[in-house]
C-alpha cells in the first residue's frame, strides 16, 4: 500500500448552493483542513452561494468558470490553475467536472485524479473521463454499478455514502425569509432543489403543483436551480397559471433558513443527493420523491417520507397532500428523518472514508 506524501488537494465543483453537492463539498473541505490537508477549491460555473460559504470557512476559492455552465474556457482555466498549484490530488464533484479532472491528469504527470459521482451515469464522454480516473467514488452501490457499465473497473471504484449535519442558517425569521424571496408569510411553503435539466423531470413537479392547487389553497412552492430548462419552466408555469404559486430562483442564499419553514421537500427526477432531501432530513423535514437511486438510498419509505412510482402521476401530489393534511404523520416522519440522518449518514464516517481514499493507494 502506497500513501500520498503531499497532502494537497484541488476540488472542482460547479457553482451551486450549500445543499446537496455544495453542502458535501463544504463539509468535506472543512474536515480535510482539520486533517492537515492543504485544500483549494475551483468553481467551474457561475451561480450559487458555495463560494461565499467556503471563503467564510477560510478555504481559498478560485472561480475558473465565467458562464452558467462549465464550458471549454472553464476547462482551460482549470488546467492552468492546477498547473500553478501542482496539487497531489484533483477531486471532481460532478459529471462535467470529471472531464476537467481527466484533462488535469493528462496535463500534470504524477497528479492523482478522483471523480465523485452522485447519480447513475451514462454516456461516452463521461465514460472516457471516468476510465481515466485513478479512483471513482460513488455515493451508492447503484451508482457504482452504472460506472461499471461504462468500463470503470470495480477495483478503482469505492462506495462512500454522503454525510450530513444540520445547517440552521442565519436564524432568519419567517417574515424575513418571505420578504427576501417574495413569499407570503401566511402561506404554506414547499421546496424543491434540482438542476433544470431533462433528468430532473420537472414536468412532474409542475403537474403536481397544479393538482395540489385544486385541493389545497394557500400553498406556495419554491424551486431552486439553474440550467437550460429555466426559461421553459417559467414559460410553462405561466401557461399553467402557476406563477402566483411557483417561485423559481437560479440560486438562493437563504436555503438553510427556508428549510426550517417548509412543510416538506420533494423531488421529481434523478438528482444527486435527491437535491435538498438529505439536508432536509438533518433538519427533521420529510420528503416526497419519485422512485430513483437517491430516493431509495435516502428515504425510508413510509417512515421518513414517501417514495412514489413514476406512474400513475397522481401518486406524487397525492402523497404530498397527505403530508399537508396530516400533521401527525408529518411530525412523525420529520422526527424519524432526523434520527435516520444521524444514524445512517454521519458526516464523520463520510470524512473518514474520504481520507482513506485520498491517503491510501494500491
Amino acid at each position: 500500500m502506497q500513501r500520498a506524501t503531499r497532502k494537497s488537494i484541488l476540488i472542482a465543483v460547479g457553482g451551486c448552493d450549500t445543499v446537496g453537492a455544495g453542502r458535501q463539498v463544504e463539509l468535506l473541505a472543512s474536515a480535510l483542513v482539520q486533517e492537515g490537508w492543504d485544500v483549494r477549491v475551483a468553481v467551474t460555473s457561475l451561480g450559487g452561494s458555495i463560494v461565499d460559504r467556503l471563503i467564510a470557512a477560510g478555504i481559498p476559492v478560485q472561480r475558473v468558470g465565467r458562464r452558467p455552465t462549465t464550458d471549454i474556457g472553464a476547462g482551460l482555466r482549470f488546467v492552468s490553475h492546477a498547473r500553478t498549484l501542482q496539487p497531489a490530488v484533483v477531486l471532481a464533484f460532478g459529471r462535467q467536472q470529471a472531464g476537467l479532472a481527466a484533462a488535469a491528469r493528462l496535463a500534470l504527470p504524477g497528479v492523482r485524479a478522483i471523480a465523485h459521482v452522485a447519480a447513475p451515469v451514462r454516456g461516452g464522454w463521461l465514460g472516457w473521463s471516468l476510465r481515466r480516473m485513478d479512483r471513482v467514488i460513488a455515493t451508492s452501490p447503484g451508482v457504482a454499478v452504472s460506472c461499471g457499465r461504462l468500463g470503470v473497473s470495480a477495483g478503482r471504484t469505492r462506495v462512500i455514502p454522503p454525510g450530513i449535519t444540520a445547517d440552521i442558517g442565519q436564524s432568519l425569521s419567517r417574515e424575513a425569509i418571505a420578504a427576501r424571496l417574495g413569499l407570503d408569510p401566511a402561506a404554506e411553503w414547499t421546496l424543491c432543489v434540482a438542476p433544470l435539466v431533462a433528468s430532473s423531470r420537472l414536468e412532474r413537479l409542475l403537474w403536481g403543483i397544479d393538482q395540489l392547487g385544486v385541493v389545497r389553497k394557500g400553498l406556495q412552492h419554491v424551486l431552486v436551480g439553474a440550467g437550460p430548462l429555466l426559461a421553459r419552466v417559467r414559460r410553462r408555469a405561466r401557461v399553467q397559471e402557476l406563477a402566483e404559486r411557483l417561485f423559481v430562483f437560479r440560486d438562493c442564499d437563504v436555503l438553510a433558513d427556508l428549510l426550517g419553514e417548509v412543510r416538506y421537500v420533494w423531488q421529481s427526477g434523478s438528482v444527486p443527493y435527491g437535491g435538498v432531501i438529505l439536508d432536509a432530513m438533518a433538519r427533521g423535514i420529510p420528503a416526497v420523491a419519485v422512485d430513483g437511486d437517491a430516493a431509495r438510498q435516502l428515504i425510508a419509505d413510509g417512515r421518513t417520507g414517501w417514495i412514489v412510482p413514476p406512474l400513475p402521476e397522481s401518486e406524487f401530489p397525492r402523497r404530498a397532500f397527505n403530508l399537508l393534511e396530516d400533521d401527525e404523520t408529518r411530525s412523525r416522519f420529520g422526527a424519524a428523518a432526523q434520527a435516520w440522518a444521524a444514524e445512517e449518514f454521519p458526516v464523520e464516517r463520510m470524512v473518514a472514508a474520504f481520507v482513506g481514499a485520498l491517503e491510501q493507494w494500491p
